[in-house]
């Protein structure tokens, strides 16, 4: 039922194939890597070997390496590619093609089957401590706390002493997921054990600083000189950024002063920091002149500096001085990527110039590859505007590139199908997204239940409902 409606919507054309030629055309039919993610998007998962054994593909490691890095939001079908990778004649998984596998399962939480990686990792004695440091962060961004400090204790088990890389990944991964304080105190129990350096100091500053808690953050950074350990380049750029995003911006240019005192050059990052900074407050002509100095400093200004000026301008609305800085950009042979686009096309859609951020998203496909981001404001902007057409063929168009969508893009077109009362549409792609292996959010969900029962589809609820029951649950495994 939901498969014809699926080749009822992918018969329609694609406005956007016109910017492809036929050699490319002819290129990608050639290519084995194109083939083969061309496969993963049209085919289902279950079905998944047999089409690849058909295929006559031979892989390597980086070939797969490459795969897994473009279906790491569809973990599920990565996952049987990886398998079926795996059972290959002259093929071998390596180190990384296990780390990208892990870090997949891991995010749509599927614990056990990673744990299993680790153990066959084990086995064939290729585990490291970047393995572990990527299980802690992947624990700690799904706010298991206690599963990643777990991760940490138990290297010694597989055979991996924790070292002072391990003990920073560890710390590292609960600053970032905001449990900076039970960083903290791992820090101070084991800090004689482990001899912290400046990387160590500096996780715990940028960690205080994101909690907020900036004398917290000054006390990290005090103790630090004290004990004899020098801020280095990094530090100081993270001593700006949390002066800056605590509204101290011009203490944060005190900071880059004292860097100049101790011989120490200010990077692009910093200077990012402070424009971008300077833009949010509104002053303007701050930020101007902070890029100006950059580059009397001899400073080569990087597509990150660029990207907050152009947000800079998008702030105060001077849009047409935007397209002054991309033509600035083109002349200094900088290249704009995805986050140019997004910022532009954020400032556009907010100001309700939408036929204007259209033109600037069809300009960038010829210059970069949009991201996530990217496809999910415009697919969210013309389902605003109830150009449903439109926002199918960006769709389309995105399933051209071979880009596999994010949750946050799926639940993009699927609330506005719903919107629009198209169930069967919305109910055909809530199935691919629960096949690529991601639980729909709860807000896109209960819409599109409610729609069902308002229709008395009662049937199709339930199949959805267990199709996403069969999904692994999240066990934590020895």
């Amino acid at each position: 039922m939901l498969r014809q409606l699926h080749q009822k919507l992918c018969g329609r054309t694609v406005i956007f194939t016109r910017m492809y030629s036929s050699k490319e055309t002819m290129e990608a039919k050639l290519d084995p890597l194109t083939r083969l993610c061309k496969i993963m998007m049209s085919c289902k998962k279950l079905g998944l070997d047999t089409v690849l054994d058909q295929s006559g593909i031979r892989i390597s490691p980086e070939m797969v390496e490459d795969v897994l890095k473009r279906f790491e939001n569809a973990g599920m079908v990565a996952y049987r590619f990886f398998e079926w990778a795996g059972k290959q004649h002259n093929y071998e998984h390596s180190t990384r093609t296990y780390h990208s596998m892990i870090g997949s399962l891991a995010k749509i939480r599927q614990y056990q089957m990673m744990w299993d990686l680790v153990n066959e990792m084990k086995t064939k004695g290729m585990l490291n401590i970047e393995t572990f440091c990527i299980i802690m962060r992947k624990y700690a961004r799904a706010q298991k706390v206690e599963e990643t400090v777990y991760t940490f204790n138990i290297m010694n088990k597989f055979d991996v002493p924790p070292n002072l890389a391990a003990f920073n990944g560890l710390l590292s991964a609960l600053c970032k997921s905001k449990n900076v304080g039970k960083a903290q105190e791992i820090f101070d129990g084991k800090k004689n054990e482990f001899t912290p350096d400046s990387k160590t100091y500096s996780i715990l500053i940028e960690g205080w600083g994101r909690a907020p808690n900036l004398p917290k953050a000054r006390e990290v950074y005090r103790e630090m000189i004290e004990v004899g350990c020098n801020p280095d380049i990094v530090t100081y750029g993270i001593m700006v950024d949390i002066l800056c995003k605590a509204g101290r911006v011009d203490e944060a240019v005190e900071i880059v002063k004292e860097m100049d005192f101790n011989g120490c050059k200010p990077t692009s990052f910093i200077y990012s920091v402070l424009v971008h900074t300077f833009g949010l407050e509104n002053r303007i002509e701050d930020a101007i002149d902070t890029f100006l100095e950059m580059e009397k400093n001899g400073v080569e200004a990087d597509v990150a500096v660029y990207n907050s000026l152009i947000s800079a301008f998008c702030k105060v609305n001077k849009f047409q001085n935007t397209y002054r800085v991309l033509n600035d950009m083109q002349f200094k042979g900088v290249t704009p990527n995805a986050r140019t686009c997004n910022i532009l096309l954020s400032g556009l859609i907010a100001r309700g110039e939408t036929d204007d951020a259209f033109k600037v998203f069809r300009k960038m496909l010829k210059i970069c590859d949009p991201d996530a981001d990217t496809y999910t404001m415009m697919i969210k902007m013309f389902c605003e505007r109830n150009e449903m057409n439109m926002a199918r063929k960006v769709w389309k168009y995105m399933k051209l590139k071979q880009f596999v969508p994010s949750m946050h893009t799926f639940s993009a077109l699927i609330n506005g199908l719903c919107d629009n009362a198209d169930v069967s549409g919305a109910c055909v792609l809530m199935e691919e997204m629960i096949e690529k292996g991601m639980r729909p959010g709860r807000m896109t969900f209960e819409k599109l239940r409610k729609l069902l029962l308002k229709e008395e589809r009662e049937d199709v609820l339930e199949f959805l409902q267990q199709k996403i029951d069969l999904m692994v649950r999240e066990p934590l495994s020895d």
